[in-house]
């Protein structure tokens, strides 16, 4: 993290969500078992849809791709489209038990919570700190910008709907693993000259170690972001418990 020195030099904050802008409670204990729920039935409705089949031909994909590497997958039956169908459907709930992170999958469950945020079943939750932290950031002149695995919609519905109100007007832009995988350096790289930014005017925050150091090789600022202050970190004054300590007026 920045010194207060340095904290001028920052001009993007680059942010995680789970564990960082988001209780992880509210992706594990209310996201992944709705997407899980109503699956089934969003497929059967919505499996003709061009941008679903798009997804479901990711899927079939990726499903090949995971039998190459052994990781034994529910077999894929390519007879009627109905078989098909019941494979992806037992496919996607294996890659859920798993806590895959591939793109089909996430994009995925970004369709079907958006059917819940749109029906009111599902209400996006940050912690207290960040919508103040979002609104100081912006008037210090600050872009802010999101770096989840779950897919860009996915992550527009959350911020949208937030309990706080709509904090997508604070946010210049979303990227997910559409760009590159979170723990390889080469995926902060190309955020920073996506934004026109040398890697050192960008700062990540994130509750993943592996992330963070991915973000340093990248030649990024990062802090460590443990919301449990009681949480075990050889970080030091490289984490942080709150958004309150990045860059106080």
């Amino acid at each position: 993290m920045p010194s207060r020195t340095e904290d001028s030099q920052i001009k993007v904050l680059l942010l995680d969500i789970e564990g960082t802008t988001t209780p992880v409670d509210f992706v594990y204990k209310t996201l992944f078992p709705y997407a899980n729920r109503k699956v089934e039935g969003f497929l059967l409705e919505h499996s003709r849809e061009v941008e679903v089949q798009a997804v479901l031909t990711e899927l079939a994909a990726q499903q090949q791709g995971d039998e190459r590497e052994g990781l034994r997958p529910p077999a894929w039956n390519q007879g009627t489209e109905e078989a098909r169908l019941r494979s992806t459907i037992a496919y996607v709930h294996w890659l859920m038990t798993r806590d895959s992170k591939c793109t089909p999958l996430k994009a995925l469950q970004g369709k079907i919570w958006q059917l819940g945020y749109t029906n009111g079943e599902l209400h996006g939750e940050v912690y207290a700190d960040v919508p103040p932290a979002f609104a100081r950031w912006r008037r210090q002149g600050r872009e802010i910008c999101i770096y989840s695995s779950g897919s860009m919609l996915a992550q527009q519905l959350l911020f949208r709907s937030s309990v706080a109100g709509d904090l997508t007007a604070h946010i210049s832009a979303f990227y997910d693993t559409a760009i590159g995988a979170k723990t390889e350096s080469e995926s902060y790289r190309r955020i920073a000259k996506s934004r026109d930014r040398a890697e050192s005017e960008v700062l990540f925050i994130s509750d993943a170690l592996k992330e963070i150091e991915a973000a340093r090789l990248a030649g990024l600022h990062a802090a460590l972001c443990v919301r449990d202050p009681t949480g075990a970190t050889d970080e030091g004054d490289r984490s942080i418990n709150t958004f309150d300590e990045i860059m106080p007026e």
